[in-house]
């Protein structure tokens, strides 16, 4: 097993499994190297719907591995508003590249986020001891 990898400056939700990428009112989410490799070989993954409401703590999409499912939640509140297709015919983008095209939804935030529930790159290395 190799060492899980650690987004430059992405914040990563408390337990280091889900991480956000602010770009403007959207966040695009996905998950982080450490739970792909805890999850191994990704098999399926089941995204939300575009209009969807999620609020913090909601379970928005499931991930299938060989190993197990495991439930994504949300790390914000807001309205899904894109999702990758791509994650149909490949889901093992979310095992080959975590922080680029294995990305999950986008969503745009309502409001601030409360940036309480997140830790920073540099405590999610530290989590993981990169």
């Amino acid at each position: 097993m190799t060492q899980p990898r650690a987004p430059d400056a992405t914040p990563v939700a408390a337990g280091g499994r889900v991480r956000l990428a602010r770009d403007g009112p959207t966040a695009r989410i996905g998950i982080t190297d450490f739970a792909q490799d805890a999850l191994g070989d990704v098999v399926f993954v089941q995204a939300p719907t575009v209009g969807a409401h999620v609020s913090v703590g909601d379970s928005f999409s499931e991930v299938e591995s060989t190993k197990s499912v495991s439930d994504i939640y949300a790390p914000v509140t807001g309205t899904v508003s894109a999702v990758n297709a791509d994650l149909d015919a490949d889901p093992s983008l979310l095992n080959s590249d975590p922080y680029g095209a294995g990305w999950i939804c986008d969503i745009t935030v309502e409001g601030d986020i409360d940036t309480s529930s997140l830790m920073s790159a540099d405590a999610y290395r530290a989590l993981i001891g990169a």
